[in-house]
């Protein structure tokens, strides 16, 4: 063993998240699945044994004898991708605890829970309901968009993405004034969770086609503070070069004209990679031909 590795504490804040799963610590493991403590990077996040995770977070919240239904779906976890895992648990949860005093305790405990694994489910429980408005879901959100663990951050804008292409239009609206917030993640959340593209996720194809609805979250960022909040915009744009590359060329060239900073610099490189490692391939023989 490295004297590198020898030094990472085993558990415990300031740790260092093993680089593959074969290397978590067993009692790193066992604190993770027991709800005590928090994952640190992706590799943890899904070797995490989300169904032991919540069962001790139930406990640990002394929500009793669990549901027959919310037991069974607890069961059948494993049976699902990282992401989806979260979601059918958060489903799972709303079913088991709709309404009253006592589901509500519940799920406020789990929503401040020290595992982010229950924390990013309670979420997702906090999202269901069909009748729910945009202006209430993205209040019931904000907490999770604001949590200090990665992970919680990200499925933050996940739960709520689908809500937004019901009424996508309303929630650019709405999501106005996060990007004038001082806390970067929020800003973060209101350019992450509207990617036209986005990452483990369905796409918002009216931002495919038109990314211009989506202009005016991005425009106030252009030289943001945070490389946090850049690297998102970067991610935008460079979902939207995907489709509409001549608007994405404009805007950029644009901004680099009007925002001569580092960081503006920074986001037009970066939402303009995938066109420019596409204009340097090789040309095909056909390609030269038609140059010819």
């Amino acid at each position: 063993m490295s004297a590198q590795k020898a030094q990472r504490p085993r558990v415990g804040p300031g740790r260092i998240g093993a680089q593959r799963r074969s290397e978590i610590p067993p009692a790193v493991l066992a604190e993770l699945n027991a709800g005590r403590l928090e994952t640190v990077n992706l590799v943890e996040w899904l070797a995490a044994d989300l169904e032991s995770v919540l069962r001790a977070s139930l406990r640990a919240c002394g929500a009793g004898k669990l549901p027959s239904d919310l037991d069974a779906a607890l069961s059948r976890l494993r049976e699902a991708t990282a992401l989806a895992r979260i979601a059918a648990a958060g489903e799972a949860l709303a079913r088991a605890f709709p309404a009253g005093d006592r589901s509500q305790k519940v799920l406020a405990l789990l929503s401040e829970h020290t595992s982010d694994l229950t924390r990013s489910c309670a979420a997702y429980a906090l999202q269901q309901g069909e009748e729910l408005r945009l202006e209430e879901r993205l209040r019931r959100v904000r907490r999770f968009a604001a949590d200090r663990n990665m992970s919680v951050r990200e499925c933050a804008w996940a739960c709520v993405r689908p809500a937004y292409a019901r009424d996508l239009p309303r929630a650019l609206v709405l999501l106005g004034p996060w990007i004038a917030d001082g806390d970067p993640t929020i800003r973060r959340f209101a350019v992450e969770g509207t990617r036209p593209r986005g990452v483990w996720c369905s796409h918002l194809e009216e931002l495919k086609v038109n990314p211009g609805l989506g202009a005016h979250l991005l425009e106030p960022l252009r030289s943001d503070g945070s490389d946090y909040v850049r690297r998102s915009v970067g991610n935008w744009l460079n979902d939207a070069a995907k489709s509409q590359p001549v608007w994405v060329r404009s805007l950029c060239a644009r901004w680099a004209r009007e925002s001569r900073t580092p960081e503006t610099a920074w986001i037009t490189k970066h939402a303009l990679r995938t066109l420019e490692k596409g204009s340097t391939k090789p040309l095909t023989r056909g390609q030269r031909s038609k140059r010819a």
